[in-house]
């Protein structure tokens, strides 16, 4: 039999106030396996993501979190499950980089936070895990926005989840940082067996990287698929509203920037 899923969602209906932004959201996610949502800008990826999160609630429907309904978790016992690395600048101020990776450990620590050797030891393997040694003792707010997302990524991974939840986490990367930060979550997914869903603009991460990808368009669910799947055809440019053959112009050329970019050559040399 095939493993149990993590996140299961049944016809969910989100938005605020009683008015919905997405509705009919069906989705399964197993242990080890990456989600991608992408959709125009304002479709209401962010909205999912923080219904999933119980940041808001939902106006319809049910999510299922390892088969029990979301709302019957306790925070403590939500927190120990479930991670989210979103896309509001995190500011903690006066706080060093390993101050806020164990930050992380809150939900199994008692009232007054006091670590306890077991989270000192999680703590110490996340920050080489994540590769954030060198930055461990430097203060959150000196470092870079790439340096940044793995140390919030080094965060939740200290919470030990089963589900983690990301908003656009490479939108403040350059090219560089972003494949990298792609990379080290393929490498988690492979060796933690964590459930990853998460939203992207960049439509060829999404491409590359995710196990299945959910379209969001128009208030709706529009398509859910394998990248093959989604990636065909003038779907494409037809959820984003473009021109036939637009999408796939676009991303050639971002490609062959992305090759000169990491290969430091020149156009002309591409082979």
């Amino acid at each position: 039999m095939g493993e149990s899923a993590i996140l299961r969602t049944e016809q969910l209906t989100v938005g605020y106030e009683k008015r919905p932004v997405v509705s009919r959201v069906t989705l399964e996610l197993k242990p080890g396996e990456m989600l991608g949502l992408i959709g125009p800008n304002g479709a209401g990826k962010t909205t999912v993501l923080r219904t999933i999160l119980r940041q808001l609630p939902p106006l319809e429907g049910k999510i299922l979190l390892k088969g029990i309904p979301l709302p019957d978790y306790r925070e403590r016992d939500l927190a120990r499950c479930c991670a989210a690395v979103m896309t509001v600048r995190a500011d903690p101020e006066l706080m060093r980089c390993e101050d806020v990776v164990a930050a992380g450990r809150y939900p199994y620590t008692g009232r007054l936070g006091i670590l306890s050797e077991r989270d000192r030891r999680i703590i110490e393997s996340t920050v080489r895990t994540v590769g954030i040694e060198e930055i461990r003792y430097a203060d959150f707010d000196s470092i870079s926005d790439g340096q940044r997302q793995r140390v919030l990524l080094a965060r939740a991974l200290c919470q030990e989840p089963e589900l983690l939840v990301l908003d656009e986490p490479t939108s403040f990367l350059d090219i560089r940082h972003k494949l990298e930060f792609m990379e080290l979550l393929r490498q988690l997914l492979r060796e933690k067996r964590i459930a990853v869903i998460m939203s992207l603009h960049e439509l060829e991460l999404a491409r590359k990287y995710s196990d299945r990808i959910l379209c969001i368009r128009e208030g709706r669910a529009d398509r859910q698929g394998t990248p093959d799947e989604i990636f065909t055809g003038t779907y494409i440019d037809s959820l984003f509203d473009m021109a036939p053959g637009s999408w796939r112009s676009v991303w050639h050329t971002q490609s062959l920037a992305g090759r000169c970019e990491r290969k430091r050559c020149l156009p002309g040399n591409l082979e």
